[in-house]
């Protein structure tokens, strides 16, 4: 029986998914400005922490303090929430062919006037910092709301991430959960070419985090492992490395060293959703 159930969660949870990207190719469609292979590659992320009972939110009041913090410091890529948010109620689904336009709330980086966005974070680096102030702040309270985080691989070439890194490692903050979208493409060229970030695992272990590594695209795995994070009561942060394609599931875009600032034609978007 529990077996059936998980299985029954793991289809429900692709086909969100797979929803997920064809709706992100819409917006792409009419917002040609948004980032859409960054946005591709957390999809399954989104998808895990908001339909999967990870997160604990409301979005009728989206200031609940018993919700769960997600902060994505990879703004550029959140575009691909957009469709979850509205879909789960923070908003009404017709903004999503307003992005970008002129007096849309929507744009392609989020900031908090989007209902579900707790920070803006169009410049790098700083998302985990401010996710550190927020776990030692709920710690002061006795609160027991945990925060997330997404952020890019590419980000993590900036010196602020690492200076976050040590001082959650330091204070044991563990009501701190880091998301790695590791799509291994940054804005112009693959991560190894720029700053190699390997040894990756390694490096948090010694920054006395824990460390669990999934394929970012398997739902299943996904969710095994944020389950268990969520529930995870220990000394030290978790980071999740998630093992992603940039543009995945647009085969033009996928592994194209190029692909962040690329852009697609209304027609090749058409392609792929019909």
């Amino acid at each position: 029986m529990l077996k059936q159930k998980r299985n029954k969660l793991h289809k429900f949870l692709k086909n969100k998914a797979d929803w997920l990207r064809k709706e992100t190719l819409k917006i792409h469609k009419v917002s040609a400005e948004t980032r859409l292979a960054s946005s591709l590659s957390a999809v399954e992320i989104f998808t895990v922490l908001y339909y999967g009972d990870i997160l604990r939110y409301d979005a009728k009041n989206t200031d609940w303090p018993g919700r769960d913090r997600f902060i994505i410091s990879k703004g550029h890529g959140a575009v691909s929430l957009y469709p979850a948010l509205a879909d789960l109620g923070f908003f009404d689904s017709d903004e999503l062919m307003k992005v970008c336009k002129a007096g849309s709330f929507l744009g392609s980086i989020p900031d908090p006037v989007v209902p579900g966005f707790e920070t803006i974070n169009g410049s790098l680096g700083h998302g985990l910092g401010v996710a550190c102030g927020m776990c030692v702040a709920l710690k002061l309270k006795k609160r027991k709301e945990k925060v997330f985080v997404l952020i890019g691989d590419g980000e993590m070439n900036e010196g602020s991430v690492w200076e976050a890194i040590m001082f959650a490692g330091q204070h044991k903050l563990d009501n701190l959960v880091l998301i790695i979208d590791r799509n291994k493409i940054c804005m112009l060229d693959y991560c190894r070419k720029i700053i190699d970030l390997e040894p990756l695992r390694e490096k948090f272990l010694v920054f006395k985090w824990n460390e669990k590594s999934v394929d970012g695209h398997n739902v299943a795995q996904l969710h095994a492992a944020l389950s268990s994070i969520k529930n995870y009561r220990g000394k030290k942060p978790v980071a999740l490395i998630a093992d992603t394609i940039k543009g995945k599931g647009v085969s033009i875009l996928e592994n194209d060293s190029l692909s962040h600032v690329k852009s697609l034609k209304a027609e090749e978007v058409d392609a792929l959703i019909n």
